[in-house]
């Protein structure tokens, strides 16, 4: 089972947490291979992180990007978000050929159960390429602007990639071309573009692989709603929400923050107490901001949409904040 991260050594420590909730909810039979495409990451931590997974038996590989942007030709403002996601459209050039199928993971996830199934998911069966998570929460504005409405729309945290498929159909330069093109317009840049280039060659995959606060905060009547393609089983729907396979901590309300509220806070820490990163990488000054967070999920739960709008027309503008902010770094 071929695994994939893109980290810089800022985030290390939620990798650290992330493959240590992969190995303890695989078995041997898994031969799980993990493969970390690395930005400016440091000898000493790779070195550790190999140490820590000597227990587990699995494999790890760093593969250098440094200059990724360059060599994908990958010119565009962010907007905000962290430039290293990008790297995953390089996947096919970083990764050996041998390599057929691989399931791509961002370093802010947690794995709570095993990942058999879905890596077993049968994506040529499907005439499929890529699988992954609806995100019913895309404003139906944002998708009209993309010239995606009416469409399903998925979140690409999870990955699961058919990458024989992926290199035959040249997706790499199809999604190289539409960022170069609409890249100033896509608001999350190469989730955008998935989207927009894959199209019906993504296999939708059960929540419970790529579930995240939204999920907690908005029922699925709402949900259906604002993105009425979303229509899953209300039974397994409520199954996948109570016990997902894989939470993402999307947001703000993440468990590395101290005084945050995230349901699933303590399994991260627990998780994180597992490697040589136990304790660190937490971040402070957040108290405030959280305590203001729970005031406003008090006052906006029992409205869900009420508070749907209001947050999907903060978002603009707290990442042109973030933006400015990485900027002036």
């Amino acid at each position: 089972m071929n695994i994939l991260y893109t980290v810089n050594e800022a985030f290390v420590p939620q990798l650290a947490a992330s493959v240590a909730s992969v190995c303890e909810n695989s078995s041997p039979d898994d031969a799980i291979h993990f493969f970390v495409f690395c930005d400016k990451v440091s000898q000493t931590s790779k070195e550790t992180l190999r140490s820590f997974l000597n227990k587990y038996c699995v494999e790890i590989d760093f593969i250098d990007i440094d200059g990724f942007m360059d060599a994908g030709c990958i010119d565009f403002d962010t907007q905000g978000w962290n430039e290293i996601v990008l790297s995953r459209l390089l996947l096919a050039r970083f990764l050996g050929s041998d390599i057929q199928r691989v399931l791509y993971l961002d370093a802010d996830t947690m794995v709570r159960g095993s990942l058999k199934e879905l890596w077993d998911a049968p994506l040529n069966e499907r005439g499929c390429i890529i699988g992954a998570c609806p995100e019913p929460t895309v404003s139906p504005k944002r998708m009209k602007a993309l010239g995606h409405g009416g469409k399903p729309y998925f979140n690409a945290g999870v990955l699961l990639i058919d990458l024989e498929s992926w290199r035959s159909n040249e997706i790499e330069k199809q999604l190289l071309e539409c960022l170069k093109e609409r890249g100033a317009e896509l608001f999350a840049n190469d989730q955008d573009a998935i989207n927009l280039v894959l199209d019906d060659r993504i296999m939708p995959l059960p929540v419970k692989y790529n579930y995240c606060n939204s999920f907690y905060y908005y029922p699925l009547s709402m949900l259906k709603r604002v993105s009425p393609w979303f229509d899953p089983d209300p039974r397994l729907y409520s199954e996948w929400i109570s016990n997902p396979v894989i939470v993402h901590f999307l947001g703000e309300d993440r468990p590395w923050r101290l005084g945050n509220t995230h349901r699933y806070s303590n399994e991260y820490l627990q998780n994180l107490s597992l490697t040589p990163w136990k304790g660190q990488g937490m971040e402070d000054g957040w108290h405030f901001y959280y305590a203001a967070w729970s005031l406003f999920n008090m006052l906006t739960g029992p409205f869900p949409m009420f508070r749907y709008r209001l947050i999907t027309n903060m978002i603009p503008s707290v990442m042109r904040l973030r933006a400015r902010g990485r900027r002036n770094r």
